[in-house]
């Protein structure tokens, strides 16, 4: 093995921060290393979109070359900008601990309205030359104005601040490893459960030559098992696709357990709506089996979701797009309650329509901070106030870590004359003041026959059973546990949605494994 290691890497800040990450890494192993700075075509072209290039491998083929002459020892590359089959003569010898695989939408404070969804002013322009990205972002949002953006991290940043953008789309972790000042700016981190990013996004990957065996032995040392594992079946998919940067595809995988689950989202072309999938498997088979339903024509099915719906709503549009019958009728009705809402260091809302109710009664000035026990109650309280809390995962989940971040505040929740609380269930009794802000009554509606019932609440859906039946043959998908007990308790077997969210509920239906 040569000593000291030559690195080879392009000349970004962001790809020499990366490099000096593994030289580092390699000193504490006690081997010194020097980083050779080269250029590739991605670079030396930045007028095209990446889908205007021609080829594979814009940021990685002059690297590659230097290394099968042997004019470097070791390649560091963002994992996402290689090509999945490695050149002849080369190979991956590990990939170190993952960063952070989601998106970041950048915004100037000017374009931000949090009524919309992501907080992206309607209308607004929104910087980014990567095919995933755009058909992603005009799926959610069909009335934004795409504009290509080029350049290292920083300088796509300049060009936002300059004012050519309304918003920009970054990974999170170039953001995160350049620790970029951003607070001029308004910031938001997606879910890459909803906003599913490109294949390997966040990881590193250090390229060798076959044969070197001292230097991959020594490169063990710096791999995570579970960044390597996941990294391999998203870009396996890729791989089946035989795609690149050109190609609308976005992959995610975590594990889960003794299997591993996938979000992918695909189209042929960034213009039309993509189809998504969401589904669980093994390494060994669930990168073939996810390619298989995304390329397999959708089955049509009807749907009934027991949430009032507006017509361009995403939810609609997914739906209608891969061949679905969406019937979007709530089963309840809500009464506010008129209430008096003591002083509290935060106020936390459980659902949007004990956000309404607060906001519409109460004085929301002052210096009170707000939390949502999830995305889409967050996006109503974003209308009135910024949230300052946003939950993630179920009920439970999210009671532990707000519990974790208040400390020993008090906290105010408004909430339904039937509520659960289970997030108050995490703080002690002393911190919390409850106040019934509204309560439900059933108006249960007929439904026309459905394949799949979608339930929102325990009380959407005994409201729903006053007036329908569900036929024996038809799946049933809870949003939650309470809803899933509920369904349990009246004979039912449902299946419940991965995520508290609508588009998790939806996506349950769409890849039914027992489906034939």
């Amino acid at each position: 093995m040569n000593t000291p290691i030559i690195i080879g890497s392009r000349g970004s800040d962001l790809a020499l921060w990366q490099a000096n990450h593994v030289k580092n890494k390699l000193k504490t192993l006690g081997f010194e290393a020097q980083i050779k700075i080269i250029k590739t075509q991605g670079d030396r072209i930045q007028d095209l979109s990446f889908d205007k290039l021609e080829g594979k491998g814009f940021f990685t083929k002059e690297i590659e070359q230097q290394l099968l002459s042997k004019e470097i020892d070791l390649a560091v590359h963002s994992h996402k900008d290689l090509e999945t089959a490695s050149p002849k003569g080369l190979m991956v010898a590990a990939v170190p601990e993952r960063e952070s695989p989601s998106e970041l939408l950048i915004l100037r404070r000017t374009s931000v309205d949090q009524s919309q969804k992501f907080g992206i002013l309607k209308n607004a322009t929104v910087g980014t030359s990567s095919a995933r990205r755009k058909n992603q972002l005009l799926a959610f949002r069909p009335d934004i104005k795409l504009k290509d953006l080029r350049g290292n991290v920083p300088t796509r940043i300049a060009k936002l601040r300059q004012g050519n953008y309304d918003a920009i789309m970054l990974a999170k972790a170039g953001v995160t490893r350049l620790n970029l000042d951003l607070d001029d700016l308004h910031v938001v981190e997606l879910n890459p459960a909803e906003f599913i990013p490109a294949p390997a996004q966040g990881a590193l990957a250090l390229q060798i030559r076959e044969g070197d065996n001292l230097l991959a032995d020594l490169l063990k040392q710096l791999s995570d098992v579970l960044s390597l594992e996941t990294t391999q079946i998203e870009r396996k998919v890729l791989n089946l696709f035989e795609g690149g940067c050109q190609l609308p595809l976005g992959v995610y995988a975590e594990k889960e357990g003794d299997q591993f689950r996938l979000w992918a989202s695909h189209a042929n072309s960034w213009e039309e709506m993509p189809k998504r999938i969401c589904i669980s498997g093994t390494k060994e088979t669930l990168a073939q089996q996810a390619v298989d339903l995304l390329k397999k024509k959708s089955s049509p099915k009807r749907i009934f979701i027991s949430r009032d719906l507006h017509k361009d709503h995403f939810i609609q549009r997914l739906c209608s797009h891969q061949g679905c019958t969406l019937t979007a009728v709530a089963q309840i009705e809500v009464e506010y309650i008129k209430s008096s809402f003591p002083q509290a260091d935060w106020v936390f809302f459980s659902s949007a329509n004990s956000a309404i109710s607060y906001f519409e009664q109460a004085d929301a000035s002052g210096n009170r901070k707000y939390a949502a026990i999830g995305e889409a109650t967050a996006e109503i309280v974003n209308k009135y106030r910024n949230c300052d809390f946003v939950g993630s995962g179920f009920p439970n989940e999210v009671g532990k870590s707000f519990s974790k971040q208040i400390g020993s505040a008090k906290v105010c929740f408004p909430v339904s004359s039937s509520s659960k609380k289970t997030v108050q269930s995490y703080l002690r009794q002393d911190q919390v003041i409850d106040v019934i802000a509204y309560r439900t009554k059933a108006a249960g509606k007929p439904i026309p026959e459905s394949d799949y019932y979608l339930f929102t609440s325990p009380s959407n859906v005994d409201a729903f059973l006053n007036a329908n039946e569900i036929p024996d043959r038809s799946k049933v998908v809870a949003i939650g546990p309470s809803t899933r007990s509920r369904l349990e308790e009246l004979g039912f077997n449902p299946i419940q949605a991965k995520r508290p969210s609508l588009l998790a509920m939806v996506e349950e239906t769409f890849n039914d494994p027992s489906e034939t």
